[in-house]
């Protein structure tokens, strides 16, 4: 770790993380302290992104801005799956181009992250780009006795690897009696899983020695990390349901696939998303894409929504909350706009305590209150020391003046508050008092002051 003129104590200071292989709380102790290296699984862009992809992509941001802070280099990557079955029949039943989809699907997905102020990865690779490297580690695991080709197929044999299961924790046949495995013929066991497989006429397909034909899904992760992180790197990370099988096969390969590596040291997973207590599904209403959420709501909102609640408990989305969110944002941009923030200060004691114990964000954003508590009553310590807190956060990125002007129409705002002014200046009392009544009807608030007349949201 690297001392910092923003953040108290690095030195002295512990990183804690829960590993999902060990399954407890462990030091974080980089392979090299100079040089964090970080995978996250990223999006299947076939379709829009919803607020059950947001939750890993959060954690990632959080994790990896308190990373920024503590260690002097840290790359992140975070792949694009733009090859796979549900992409080819969304393109055909679009009439469109597979890559006119993904590229449009990928553009949006940017877009809606951005807005929540995620930062972008160091590194983005895509799954077409590296058929090539799946291919090379496809052909090291059959030359090591780890796969086997069938009928066109290329699989991984689960039962060659001693350890397979060590992930999630389970036996291999507990895992095969739960999950839902493909079971072809040409398997040698049920558990096998496809490295590649072969493409028809209207299925998007690269030439190899087995034929015609496509990754797996497994693979693309593994050969990805291996070309931009190497054989063995620091954290792997992800949604829980990535932990079997994909986490599990991604480690099983790799470490077949290059013997005496570690591939990833610490493993974290973020719990599920509920909407409205319950699982998201179309059929009952309660599915939303990020894209809808922000645009009933800040961006911004829907981030404090997520961050209130700790990466690896179970988050419920309503409205409700989302609103309440609103309002404590609301709360801390009236803190700001009561004591203007400075920048640089350091980030408070209590945030930074939270966040290295297991990116504790409940924790964190409970110690930014008394903070503006403070601040409203004209601590200027206070308030500077609230946007340094919120900012490790990925918060308060905006103005107080930004904050509470977001989204009104500026430019007829504007134009009711000269057509107040002039009724004003011609005693036309009654109509300019009716335009203050129709803008506080919209959520306006006008403030008369010895400059003139602002304006805010209420």
């Amino acid at each position: 770790m690297v001392d910092s003129p923003f953040l108290p104590s690095l030195s002295a200071r512990p990183l804690l993380l829960t590993d999902s292989q060990t399954h407890r709380k462990r030091v974080f102790e980089p392979l090299d302290p100079e040089h964090v290296r970080v995978y996250y699984c990223g999006p299947t862009v076939y379709d829009a992104a919803h607020i059950g992809n947001l939750r890993a992509m959060l954690s990632a941001d959080v994790l990896v801005r308190l990373l920024r802070a503590l260690y002097p280099r840290v790359t992140f990557a975070r792949n694009i799956t733009d090859v796979d079955d549900r992409i080819a029949d969304r393109a055909r039943a679009n009439g469109e181009e597979i890559a006119a989809l993904t590229a449009r699907t990928t553009a949006d997905f940017h877009a809606d992250v951005a807005e929540l102020n995620i930062l972008p990865p160091d590194i983005e690779p895509r799954a077409t780009h590296h058929i090539g490297e799946m291919l090379a580690m496809i052909g090291r695991l059959i030359a090591n006795g780890h796969a086997y080709e069938a009928e066109g197929h290329v699989l991984f044999s689960v039962r060659d690897f001693a350890s397979y299961g060590a992930l999630s924790g389970r036996s291999l046949d507990d895992m095969l009696a739960g999950a839902r495995v493909e079971i072809a013929p040409y398997k040698r066991d049920p558990g096998d899983f496809v490295l590649w497989k072969p493409s028809s006429d209207d299925q998007p397909g690269w030439d190899s020695p087995y034929g015609r034909g496509r990754p797996g899904w497994h693979i693309e992760c593994s050969a990805m990390s291996h070309r931009y992180l190497g054989e063995s790197f620091d954290i792997h990370g992800g949604g829980d349901d990535l932990l079997f099988p994909h986490h599990e096969n991604e480690r099983a390969q790799s470490l077949c696939c290059f013997p005496g590596s570690q591939f990833a040291r610490y493993w974290l997973h973020n719990a599920m998303l509920l909407s409205d207590g319950e699982k998201m599904s179309k059929s009952l209403g309660n599915f939303y894409t990020i894209r809808q959420v922000i645009t009933r709501a800040p961006a911004q909102a829907l981030r404090l929504l997520y961050l209130g609640a700790h990466y690896r408990s179970v988050l419920d989305f309503t409205w409700d909350k989302l609103e309440d969110a609103k309002k404590t944002l609301d709360r801390f941009y009236r803190a700001f706009e009561k004591s203007p923030p400075a920048d640089g200060a350091p980030v408070p004691e209590a945030v930074l305590a939270a966040l290295c114990d297991d990116l504790n964000t409940p924790l964190a954003l409970a110690a930014l209150h008394p903070l503006a508590d403070a601040a409203m009553q004209g601590d200027a310590a206070a308030a500077a020391a609230l946007k340094a807190g919120g900012t490790l956060l990925g918060l308060f990125h905006q103005t107080a003046d930004e904050w509470f002007r977001a989204g009104a129409d500026e430019a007829a705002i504007e134009r009711l508050i000269a057509a107040r002014l002039d009724a004003r200046r011609t005693r036309d009392f009654a109509r300019a008092d009716e335009i203050r009544a129709a803008l506080a009807a919209q959520g306006i608030l006008l403030e008369d002051g010895p400059h003139g007349t602002s304006w805010r949201r209420a």
